[in-house]
């Protein structure tokens, strides 16, 4: 069961938005090795706005999360793929539907 997830708001600066559509992409296979990632979701919330939610079964595994590979690749090409710092934001989930759930 998930009991608390990240969302992370992007905005990709003009011209970027495929490198940045690319990005959440490349994304994908690096977390699926990180077994306390319940679910991991890269969005496209319009033109130039991206978003990642995932959600994890406790505090460890979201802090693991964060120290681990999709995030140091975030913030090492934030400056150069977002017009402004990634906005993350640590929620609760309430109520989930996961496969097997």
């Amino acid at each position: 069961m998930v009991k608390v997830a990240l969302f992370v708001r992007l905005e990709a600066k003009p011209g970027k938005e495929r490198e940045v559509e690319q990005f959440l992409l490349g994304g994908l296979p690096l977390v699926q090795a990180e077994p306390a990632t319940t679910a991991w979701f890269g969005i496209r919330l319009g033109p130039s706005t991206f978003g990642i939610f995932d959600a994890f079964p406790d505090e460890a595994g979201r802090q693991a999360h964060l120290a681990g590979k999709v995030a140091a690749a975030l913030m090492a090409q934030a400056s150069d793929l977002f017009s402004a710092p990634p906005t993350i934001e640590k929620v609760d989930v309430l109520a989930a539907k996961l496969p097997g759930s």
